[in-house]
């Protein structure tokens, strides 16, 4: 694995991932060929043949991911019993301020499961491998939605392999919308007015995340797309922040918040969805990870979920935030190229591709078109209950954008994203009582230090 020398990690930062290294050592790290298979083999049917060993990490805590995500590498160790895959969680938490010394240390994985801004923060330590030759076999074979591998595409190479999409909605109680007679809002005014309608006592219209959080960036970031203001950061890493489309976004914001409850100051994303299932809030944005809990935590029917694309401003664009999240290879080493190669090649198998995107049911999203066409998708016990609103959510990926991609592609939009600059401008208004337009110039002049 090479190493980089960027001096921006910090002495902090390293000795913070002094944990995330001691864990990969205790678990054995990405030490290649093993060489305790020449005495013997892993799986029963390897015949004595050196195992080439490859280390995974993915930040996908929930349960049932980890085990969905286990199951799908164990079939492929399985499968290819000179090849063995350790499948470790880490933490999204830790990926912007501990993996980088890790990595740097020689402690990194082989796969490193990534979104685009964080593929470029990776991507300065020079460890990331370009993966065009796989992308190009994947692609011959199952066909990639453009815009899941457009955000890995620049200086001439693909840098991550997409692997399930996200994309936000307006979700929406339809019980609670019906029983104040109100239609599900596709414009911002028809959104404020029904959340304004649905507040009274301790029942609330919508839910928002308000905290310093990737969760608040990913809603309001959803805002300034239908405002029309998606374009933050230019491909030379030109900040445009601050401009009249972006205030109104901020505005609408903290116009809502005032119909979330009081507490939405901490929210990330678990708060929003426990108040939308318990009907504390009729509405909530976020993505497709409230179809598999609906009907068990609010008790009621799944046709009482309903979504709806984000609603537009006046002057505005349809959309709201997508991620192409992929997984990139950060090993040079030939034999375990060859082998991340035929791992790939597995997953992505229309019979193991559904699976594994269904990992968490409708939240995953696929991203290419024949896993979209598979029945281990579609046949699904969560997707095909409710069939129609993955529709609507294959849909609005179509429609997605992500900060630092949209106009070009800023190699520094990392550092933007790991401080959570867009949610910390939001606190301006939330904490300090700045008007959107004086907290949308602070985060203007936050961003450009953060990219100089």
């Amino acid at each position: 694995m090479k190493k980089g020398s960027k001096g921006w990690v910090t002495l902090v930062g390293m000795l913070a991932a002094m944990q995330v290294v001691l864990a990969a050592c205790s678990s054995g790290g990405n030490n290649g060929t093993n060489a305790a298979a020449e005495n013997g083999n892993t799986t029963g049917v390897n015949t004595g043949a050196a195992v080439t060993e490859l280390t995974l990490w993915h930040m996908e805590e929930p349960p049932n991911r980890v085990a969905r995500f286990k199951e799908i590498v164990d079939g492929f160790n399985a499968a290819n019993p000179d090849i063995k895959i350790t499948a470790q969680v880490q933490s999204w938490g830790d990926a912007y301020s501990k993996f980088p010394a890790a990595i740097q240390a020689g402690n990194g994985p082989d796969l490193l499961f990534t979104i685009p801004d964080y593929t470029t923060l990776i991507k300065e330590l020079g460890v990331v491998q370009p993966v065009d030759d796989i992308i190009e076999s994947l692609n011959a074979a199952h066909k990639f939605q453009a815009s899941s591998l457009a955000p890995y595409q620049y200086e001439d190479h693909t840098w991550a392999v997409p692997v399930f999409g996200m994309v936000q909605a307006l979700w929406y109680r339809g019980d609670l919308l019906s029983a104040a007679g109100i239609q599900p809002p596709t414009t911002w005014d028809e959104l404020k007015s029904a959340a304004e309608a649905l507040t009274s006592g301790n029942k609330y219209g919508i839910a928002l995340p308000a905290s310093k959080s990737m969760a608040t960036d990913q809603v309001l970031y959803s805002f300034l797309v239908t405002a029309g203001a998606k374009n933050i950061l230019s491909g030379d890493n030109t900040v445009t922040f601050d401009n009249e489309k972006t205030v109104e976004a901020y505005q609408m914001y903290s116009d809502l918040l005032k119909f979330s409850p009081p507490d939405s100051n901490t929210y990330q994303w678990g708060e929003p969805q426990a108040q939308f299932n318990a009907g504390t809030a009729a509405m909530a944005i976020e993505k497709g990870q409230y179809l598999s809990t609906f009907e068990a935590e609010s008790g009621r029917p799944a046709s009482d979920l309903g979504v709806v694309p984000m609603p537009v401003a006046d002057g505005g664009e349809a959309g709201s935030i997508y991620y192409s999240n992929g997984i990139m290879v950060l090993t040079d080493d030939a034999n375990k190229k060859a082998a991340i190669t035929k791992f790939f090649e597995y997953l992505f198998e229309p019979e193991t591709y559904g699976s594994f995107v269904n990992a968490e049911p409708g939240l995953f999203l696929p991203v290419t078109e024949d896993g979209g066409q598979a029945d281990s998708f579609w046949n699904d016990p969560v997707i095909s209950k409710y069939k129609s609103q993955v529709e609507v959510l294959i849909e609005a990926a179509s429609k997605g954008a992500l900060f630092g991609f949209t106009d070009g592609v800023s190699s520094k939009i990392g550092k933007v994203a790991g401080p959570n600059y867009i949610a910390q401008t939001l606190e301006q208004m939330t904490s300090k009582g700045l008007s959107a337009a004086d907290a949308v110039k602070w985060g203007q002049a936050q961003i450009e230090a953060a990219v100089k």
